[in-house]
């Protein structure tokens, strides 16, 4: 180079910039959607299809726990004031025998609590017909403990004993009814459970949440049978 000229340096070719997959009127060029196919998680599948989230059962156990808490929270406190009431012996506390339908509702219970039971061996065998027939029969026990509730209210209402009679009467009216609400809840799950084994299947995933169901659903369903036990012993023979 002379002083006093220059030279024309030629431009540098520009590089080519290479298109991306998701560049506006392109596609993936394997005509698949973009998705890395060997990504995991609960993403797209190659398709486009969401993955399922895998089932997890210790989130029912965990629910139907709390559940429970609260529900022996609710009775516990119930219970005491009971206990409180009935020890002071005061004048207005005034004990009546109980009805036969009380004596007949605690066979009826226990017998669902056993029912049950057999369903849930037969579903722990993959063995689904003989656990839809034991879980209808307890269905049937569910309504008839029910029934019985309801025909031992009004063999006290011929008997002129009311809520407001004395407080042991309105402590028999508040607690039945209580644990009758709650038994009733108890009888939907187990809809629940019965529509889960209705038709048989071979499906791995399915099965295992019918027998998360069925578990949690017996720890409710035998958590009331021995709640109403309580309260049988207590309304009977702690007068």
């Amino acid at each position: 180079m002379e002083i006093g000229t220059a030279d024309i340096i030629e431009d540098a070719p520009e590089p080519k910039v290479r298109r991306s997959n998701s560049s506006i009127g392109t596609g993936p060029p394997d005509g698949g959607d973009g998705h890395d196919p060997g990504g995991g998680g609960d993403g797209p599948s190659n398709d486009g299809r969401v993955q399922p989230e895998p089932f997890v059962p210790s989130k029912s156990r965990i629910f139907t726990g709390f559940l429970l808490v609260v529900v022996l929270m609710t009775f516990g406190g119930l219970i005491a004031a009971y206990v409180v009431i009935a020890t002071n012996n005061v004048a207005e506390w005034q004990p009546f025998s109980l009805p036969i339908q009380v004596w007949v509702s605690t066979v009826i219970i226990l017998a669902s609590s056993i029912t049950y039971h057999l369903g849930k061996l037969s579903i722990d065998r993959n063995d689904q017909p003989t656990a839809k027939k034991w879980w209808v029969i307890t269905t049937v026990l569910g309504a008839a403990f029910i029934s019985s509730q309801l025909l031992s209210w009004f063999a006290l209402v011929s008997r002129g004993l009311y809520m407001a009679s004395n407080p042991y009467a309105g402590f028999f009216y508040i607690m039945t009814a209580v644990h009758a609400a709650h038994v009733l809840g108890g009888i939907a799950a187990l809809g629940a459970v019965l529509l889960r084994v209705w038709y048989p299947t071979g499906n791995a995933d399915k099965i295992a949440r019918r027998a998360t169901l069925a578990q949690v659903v017996g720890w409710y369903w035998h958590f009331m049978g021995g709640l109403w036990i309580v309260l049988f012993i207590l309304l009977g023979f702690w007068k």
